[in-house]
C-alpha cells in the first residue's frame, strides 16, 4: 500500500518583525517535509533557510540515486533509504550555505536551523540541526522527537533542570549548531516506525519559544481532525503572545501507509564530515547549482519587475481605449 499523506503548512512573519527569515518546505512527490528558521540578518537569514530547502529539493528531485549510492558519502546503514539520503541533503545544505556565507560579504555570519523528516512505507526519519522542533501528536500528549541543539537545552541535561527553572536562564535562545556557521556539521537523526491515522507537527521556534509542548498539545489536539485549523491556530497563539518572531508550522496526518521491516533508530548524531567527504561535497555542489533547474525558486522580489509590466500594459490599454472614445467623438 503506497503512503497517503495529508499535510498543511504556512509561514507567517509575525507582529514585529518586517521580514520573514522562516522557510517552509512541503515536497509531496518525494514526502519529505523541512522547517528551516534563517539568521543573519540584511535578508541573509531569508536566503540561508531558503538555500538549505532548495538543496533538499535538488537532492531528492534530481539526484537521489546518484547521491544515495556515492560511497564516499556513505552514513550510518542501519537507517532507511531516505533517513540516510536526508542526512547527506542536510549536510550538503550545510557546506552550501557556508560555501555562499564565505564567498559573498553581504551573507557573512548567516545560517539556519532545520528540522526535517521524510517517510517511506511504515517509518519515518527524522533529521534536525539547531533549535526547531518535530512532534508527534498522540491521544494525550505531544511527544518531542528532537533535542534542542541550544545553550540552554544542554545546561538543561546536564544538571536535570525543570523546565521552568531552564525558562528562567540568561541565554536561552542561544543555539548551539545551526546550518552554514561551519564548515561541516554534527547532524541528529532518529527512525521510527508509523501507523495509520498518526499525526506529526513540525515547527520554528517562533512557536517553541513562546508556548510549552503542552499549550501547543492542546491546541493541536482541539483542532485534531483539520491539519489547516491546526497550523492556524498554532500561529495564531504565538501571535496573540507579541508576535515578536517569525513562526512557521506544518501539520502531517498519515492516511495510508506501507508494511516496514526497518528498526527504529536513535536519537544518535553523525558526526561531522571528514576534509575527504567534504571535498566530496563540493564537488556534488558544483552539479547541484549548474542543473537547469537550481534556480527554480526566486525571491519574492523578482515579483516587483512583473507587477511593473502589468501596470504598464493597463496604462496603454487605457490610453488605446481613451483615444478610440475621442476620435469617435470628434469623428460625429
Amino acid at each position: 500500500m503506497p503512503l497517503k499523506i495529508d499535510v498543511y503548512g504556512q509561514s507567517d512573519v509575525g507582529l514585529v518583525r518586517s521580514g520573514n527569515e522562516d522557510f517552509l518546505h512541503i515536497d509531496e512527490a518525494n514526502q519529505v517535509y523541512a522547517v528551516c528558521d534563517g539568521m543573519g540578518g540584511h535578508q541573509a537569514g531569508e536566503v540561508a533557510s531558503m538555500s538549505a530547502a532548495q538543496v533538499l529539493e535538488r537532492v531528492f528531485g534530481s539526484f537521489s540515486s546518484e547521491i544515495q549510492t556515492d560511497p564516499a558519502l556513505a552514513v550510518d546503514e542501519s537507517l532507511p533509504e531516505k533517513g540516510s539520503l536526508l542526512v547527506k541533503a542536510v549536510r550538503l545544505a550545510n557546506r552550501f550555505v557556508y560555501r555562499k556565507a564565505s564567498t559573498e560579504r553581504s551573507m557573512k555570519g548567516m545560517g539556519t536551523t532545520i528540522v526535517a523528516i521524510a517517510f517511506e512505507d511504515g517509518m519515518v526519519s527524522v533529521v534536525h540541526v539547531g533549535d526547531s522542533r518535530a512532534y508527534r501528536l498522540e491521544k494525550s500528549n505531544l511527544v518531542p522527537l528532537t533535542r534542542d541543539h541550544s545553550w540552554v537545552a544542554e545546561i538543561a541535561a546536564q544538571q536535570d533542570l525543570t523546565d521552568e527553572e531552564a525558562e528562567n536562564l540568561v541565554g536561552k535562545n542561544v543555539i548551539t549548531r545551526a546550518l552554514g556557521v561551519r564548515s561541516d556539521v554534527e547532524v541528529d537523526v532518529s527512525t521510527y516506525k508509523v501507523n495509520k491515522g498518526e499525526k506529526f507537527i513540525l515547527c520554528s521556534d517562533g512557536l517553541c519559544g513562546f508556548a510549552d509542548d503542552d499549550e501547543i498539545f492542546r491546541v493541536a489536539a482541539r483542532y485534531r481532525d483539520d491539519n489547516k485549523k491546526i497550523v492556524e491556530e498554532l500561529i495564531q497563539m504565538a501571535n496573540d503572545r507579541g508576535g515578536s518572531d517569525n513562526v512557521t508550522v506544518i501539520a502531517l496526518e498519515l492516511i495510508d501507509i506501507g508494511e516496514s521491516n526497518g528498526n527504529e533508530v536513535g536519537p544518535i548524531t553523525i558526526p561531522a564530515e571528514t576534509r575527504e567527504i567534504l571535498a566530496v561535497e563540493d564537488q556534488w555542489l558544483e552539479q547541484i547549482e549548474s542543473a537547469p533547474e537550481a534556480k527554480k525558486k526566486e525571491p519574492a522580489v523578482s515579483a516587483e519587475p512583473k507587477s511593473k509590466v502589468f501596470l504598464a500594459l493597463i496604462f496603454v490599454l487605457f490610453a488605446i481605449v481613451a483615444a478610440i472614445i475621442i476620435w469617435q467623438t470628434t469623428g460625429q
